[in-house]
């Protein structure tokens, strides 16, 4: 059986992405064979992105960015929270 747990969301797909973006740009997440429609969407969901623009929402970077997070889970450090996997 797969465990579901219901989330409410308190901020915007990009603020939450940021945190997850970081990871790669520390090559700390990388993928295992090929996602296209993910790394399609990885590419073109930016700061600005406009769903109603692009006539699509980016789910499948929505479900990566919560699968990640919850996987990290957040760790206070000093001054901050950071990710850590």
């Amino acid at each position: 059986m797969i465990q579901c747990r219901g989330t409410s969301v308190s901020r915007g797909k990009v603020v939450r992405a940021e945190p997850i973006a970081a990871l790669y740009e520390q090559r700390k997440v990388h993928h295992v064979g090929g996602f296209p429609v993910l790394e399609d969407q990885m590419c073109a969901f930016t700061s600005d992105f406009d769903r109603a623009r692009v006539g699509y929402s980016p789910d499948r970077v929505d479900a990566l960015v919560w699968a990640l997070t919850e996987l990290s889970g957040p760790q206070r450090t000093s001054s901050s929270w950071e990710l850590r996997i």
